[in-house]
């Protein structure tokens, strides 16, 4: 855990550090500091944990099927468990796209990413919220093991016409719990992910293959 706790503070020192180093993006990070700050300060990331660990509709890690993390991993996040909440490759990916495409049309984000953005964070795409969602990120992979920010996911995740998190999506698409699911049923699940209100299961009736 201690070198855990070290390598985190100095990629985190790192990530700030290069960051800061433009005077051009500068303001941007110090907006996403303040983001952050703000959002902390008005209810700590160990009480936003414990706040949706005590919803109804949480379950635990054991209780999400094998079949949907290995899929959700495959689909959002190859190198989860290889990266500490910030994944250079996929950042640099998605800005070549954003170049190209001349706007903010794709993020890059980790699932621990996701995770801080869900947890605190509208989904409006400004590069201050992008800031602030990673200062969160590295902070809960310094208190969190990968399998703890993974149930977290799961179970804060939307899944489209009011589901949050796992569970609900199971009980209100099939009227099952997630260890019932069916292999096809995880697939448009893990895909409703993408965008829940054009590819929940409801909408969008082909299944991925």
């Amino acid at each position: 855990m201690k070198n855990k706790t070290i390598s985190i503070s100095i990629l985190l020192l790192a990530v700030i550090s290069f960051l800061m180093g433009s005077l051009k993006i500068s303001p941007i990070v110090s907006a996403g500091y303040e983001m952050y700050r703000n959002a902390t300060e008005a209810i700590s990331v160990p009480d936003r944990v414990e706040e949706l660990k005590q919803q109804n509709s949480y379950i635990a890690f054991d209780e999400i099927p094998d079949g949907y993390k290995e899929q959700v991993l495959q689909s959002e996040d190859k190198r989860f468990y290889y990266h500490f909440g910030f994944d250079p490759i996929a950042m640099a990916r998605a800005m070549a796209n954003n170049l190209i495409a001349g706007s903010f049309v794709q993020g890059g984000s980790t699932i621990t990413q996701q995770l801080a953005k869900n947890m605190y964070f509208s989904f409006e795409k400004k590069y201050e919220r992008k800031v602030a969602e990673l200062f969160v990120a590295f902070q809960l992979e310094k208190d969190l093991t990968k399998d703890e920010i993974l149930e977290l996911y799961c179970n804060i995740a939307y899944y489209g016409e009011g589901c949050y998190g796992l569970k609900q999506a199971a009980n209100h698409y099939y009227g099952v719990e997630p260890l019932d699911l069916t292999n096809s049923q995880i697939k448009a699940l893990v895909w409703t992910i993408k965008s829940p209100n054009k590819y929940n299961p409801n909408a969008y009736k082909v299944i991925p293959v």
